[in-house]
């Protein structure tokens, strides 16, 4: 037995679009210590990249903004998988086709139907499939490092990851009265993946971010699927309601000193 003992327990994926993904990225690492894996993707071409690269693995169709679908589709991995000992949620929409607006001018739909994919969609999904869950599982998501860094980059969806971590927190409360299914969350910092890329403004933070690392590095989509592929396993039982922070040191490197000299000469 490997040592995160997930050998041919069953994990149900949502968010995988293409190999950049941080979905595709846990998922190979679960693969690669032997669970069965089970995935829930919207697209013919994410479904594609699942067939080819996890051939012999269950994939389905799910619209998170299709509440009917939704429980029709839950229903059915529910009967054909039952007993999925964990769920990775690794969604995150905004619409930007307007590019990056001051927050005060945020557009109520737009805010609204981030919240709805991003964050409502995994408290929908833990109450979907919890008939369907070992009680000992894990749920994780996929956050970001700080909800209180104000990247103008970002907008309105920092908000949106707020009350996604705090959900963590209530989920984690909610199921603990009749299972032992742990919450938590992954808190990244900025990553190199197809999503983030379509942020309008994101490569300059993200070369900052690389810089403000204490390694000077950036920090690899592999690395925040290690820590979640950890926090989905019996080894990480004794962590719940928690959102793990990975973004190799840069929250403490914001004085670096060639950051620093930079700036003011």
């Amino acid at each position: 037995m490997g040592f995160l003992g997930i050998e041919n327990k069953k994990f149900l994926i949502f968010g995988v679009a293409n190999r950049k993904s941080v979905a595709f990225h846990i998922a190979k690492v679960l693969h690669e210590e032997g669970a069965e894996l089970i995935f829930s993707v919207q697209k013919d071409d994410a479904a594609a990249v699942v067939e080819k690269y996890f051939p012999g693995a269950s994939v389905y169709r799910c619209d998170f903004e299709n509440e009917s679908g939704m429980k029709a589709v839950a229903v059915e991995i529910g009967a054909a998988h039952k007993s999925i000992y964990g769920i990775v949620h690794s969604v995150a929409f905004a619409n930007f086709s307007e590019g990056i607006k001051p927050f005060h001018e945020t557009v109520k739909k737009d805010f609204l139907q981030a919240v709805d994919i991003s964050c409502f969609s995994f408290i929908n999904i833990a109450g979907l499939y919890l008939p369907y869950m070992d009680p000992d599982g894990a749920m994780i998501t996929i956050s970001i490092s700080t909800t209180r860094m104000t990247a103008e980059s970002y907008g309105y969806m920092a908000p949106v990851k707020a009350a996604l971590d705090s959900s963590i927190c209530f989920l984690a409360k909610s199921l603990s009265e009749t299972t032992k299914i742990r919450v938590n969350g992954v808190g990244a910092s900025l990553l190199k993946t197809s999503a983030s890329a379509g942020i309008p403004g994101y490569v300059k933070p993200y070369l900052f971010a690389e810089k403000a690392t204490l390694r000077k590095e950036a920090l690899k989509t592999e690395e925040v699927a290690n820590v979640a592929a950890f926090l989905l396993s019996p080894r990480a039982a004794g962590i719940n309601a928690q959102t793990l922070v990975v973004d190799a040191g840069m929250s403490v490197n914001y004085f670096d000193r060639e950051i620093v000299s930079k700036v003011i000469e």
